[in-house]
């Protein structure tokens, strides 16, 4: 790990290095810069904010000061109810205990003292509303929006929002403001939003080449990046990690490739790994996703560059991957777009699902799933549908009433166009239910019988196959204005339409093993020296399962914070006051 491979052009120190700029890393150095470290984070990409930049921005956080200031009071014994009921055997009694404790911590110390400010998700259930210890919301927190201009030149370092979900280049939140752009034409006070908030896009596109409105993931970075420029953290772009320096038998810094050259980087403290997972390294997805026989059946939806840096470099310094894990990725089922310069787009399809007037077919031209269930539960259900070894996918089939209100996939509502998705194959039109089955190579009586009996209950807004609305997160997901069942509705006004989705992921759940200090392990289960893991380079706390949303920015957050504090040697905290949290913080 040492070793000498060409010249070294300098070397720098610091007490704590930090690989990767996304949420897990970036939590790290503003908690470490606040506890007095000196911090520097590198970041491969030549943009910072890895796959929160492109997330929803939700964080799970049971207890979390929010929900409590809003009369949302509950002890732990419910999520740890809930947790032991969704994780089973893969529930691990001192990591679920360290987030549990510190996350309304980690709330309260970046509400108090950084520029991350918060808005509650007290609306916001549990996925599993029938599980024992799920509620109907106070476990969730997002970023609070924010203006961008707030971080002058360093802006244009931060990753934009994922193309093909946002609008221009515009991120939309979730809630009232999604609620408004799909109600545009049907609504004078949304369209007055939506004009208010496209006009001051573009205003924005003119003056800065870029929205300056941050939301979701977007405004979590821009914030953590803020905290950590008020810090005098260093951030390095289009730095990459080579290999880690080991001294004495403990990890003190690493050898990086920058623009200028090789250099070190002495780190008195030792290092975090937060380099994203694995989502797109080929090698890894064919040891672990079974899906996925050569590593290429599989698509993320997370930036290109998560390639395993970080997992690898663990492995190298004696980490161990975490096994056995429920899940190896945090799957959702995505679509693939051609892009105008020839490349693939990957489109997360997370909130169409649950509206009402679409349903999901496998190639058999059948149900399987409640389609407003989460996108991992979706995924799960596709896999057991589709027998092994034959390819995994399905369509999602809508009328034409559906797709101009609601949109399916890449192709946005009314008043958008969507004649460029038809030339390109992407969305699939057939006059008739026969018709769209021909075009997408499904047998037309069994879609035909399909649709029909879906149809024969969705009039009365019944789904007795697969209970479509039955559960809270249901509801939550579907339309609140639509009588009935907000999640059902019958497949009747053509032309009708289809999108193809393709096994995908948010980002991965298996990761190097670590403690419930963040400490990576080996395979005897002792800490790597000097060597923390946070974010998706370490397995996650979940186990592979997924619970609910916001189980990967919630636990990433917590564990950056959690290993800033081992590495400066400071007691976390047990109290979510400002007071308590002051005494240790510098």
């Amino acid at each position: 790990m040492s070793g000498r491979a060409g010249p070294v052009q300098a070397a720098r120190t610091c007490d704590l290095l930090v690989v990767g700029a996304g949420a897990g890393g970036l939590s790290a150095a503003v908690t470490a810069a606040s506890l007095g470290l000196d911090v520097i984070v590198v970041e491969k990409e030549a943009v910072f904010g890895g796959t929160a930049a492109w997330s929803g921005g939700w964080m799970w956080i049971p207890r979390n000061p929010l929900a409590v200031a809003a009369g949302i009071r509950e002890d732990d014994d419910g999520p740890r109810t809930y947790l032991h009921h969704e994780l089973g055997a893969f529930y691990d009694d001192a990591r679920i205990d360290a987030f549990l404790e510190h996350g309304p911590e980690m709330v309260e110390f970046y509400r108090t003292h950084t520029a991350l400010q918060f808005i509650d998700g007290n609306g916001i259930p549990d996925f599993h509303g029938r599980s024992p210890g799920a509620v109907l919301g106070g476990r969730s927190v997002c970023a609070a929006p924010f203006d961008g201009r707030e971080l002058g030149a360093q802006i244009h370092k931060l990753r934009p929002p994922l193309d093909l979900v946002s609008l221009w280049g515009m991120g939309i939140a979730s809630g009232a403001d999604l609620r408004h752009f799909l109600k545009a034409t049907r609504s004078w006070a949304s369209f007055r939003h939506v004009v208010r908030r496209v006009t001051t896009h573009l205003k924005d596109l003119l003056l800065y080449r870029r929205g300056m409105h941050l939301v979701n993931g977007n405004a979590l970075v821009a914030r953590l990046a803020k905290s950590a420029f008020d810090r005098n953290v260093t951030i390095e772009v289009s730095h990459s990690v080579k290999r880690l320096i080991e001294r004495d038998g403990a990890i003190c810094g690493a050898r990086v490739a920058t623009p200028s050259g090789e250099i070190e980087i002495h780190a008195r403290r030792g290092v975090v790994l937060a380099c994203g997972g694995f989502p797109h390294d080929i090698a890894r997805k064919r040891q672990l996703f079974a899906h996925a026989p050569t590593g290429r059946e599989h698509w993320s939806a997370a930036p290109p560059s998560n390639t395993g840096d970080g997992i690898r470099l663990g492995e190298a310094a004696g980490g161990a991957v975490e096994s056995p894990i429920a899940a190896a990725g945090a799957w959702a089922p995505v679509s693939l777009v051609e892009r105008s310069d020839g490349s693939t787009g990957v489109y997360p399809h997370l909130i169409e699902r649950g509206k009402p007037g679409v349903i999901a077919v496998t190639r058999e031209g059948k149900r399987f799933v409640d389609e407003a269930d989460s996108y991992y539960d979706f995924m799960q259900a596709l896999f057991d549908a589709v027998p092994a070894g034959e390819p995994v996918f399905a369509w999602l089939v809508c009328d034409h009433r559906f797709i101009r209100r609601y949109g399916l996939g890449a192709v946005k509502p009314t008043p958008v166009p969507f004649g460029r998705w038809l030339r390109s194959g992407y969305l699939k039109r057939g006059k008739s239910i026969a018709d769209l089955a021909a075009q997408c190579g499904l047998d037309a009586a069994a879609l035909d019988r399909t649709v029909t009996s879906y149809n024969a209950f969705a009039r009365d807004g019944k789904d007795p196959e697969f209970g479509r609305g039955g559960t809270p997160y249901n509801r939550v997901q579907g339309d609140a204005e639509h009588p009935l069942n907000p999640c059902v509705a019958p497949i009747e006004h053509g032309p009708f339409y289809a999108v193809k989705v393709v096994p995908g992921s948010l980002g991965t759940f298996a990761g190097l093993r670590t403690d419930a200090n963040a400490r990576v392990l080996d395979a005897t289960g002792a800490p790597v020296r000097g060597l923390y893991a946070c974010g998706n380079d370490m397995s996650s706390v979940m186990g592979g399962r997924y619970p609910s949303g916001g189980i990967t920015l919630g636990p990433a957050m917590t564990f950056g914070y959690i290993a800033a504090h081992d590495a400066a040697g400071r007691s976390l905290v047990h109290e979510t006051s400002g007071a308590d949290v002051q005494t240790v913080v510098q």
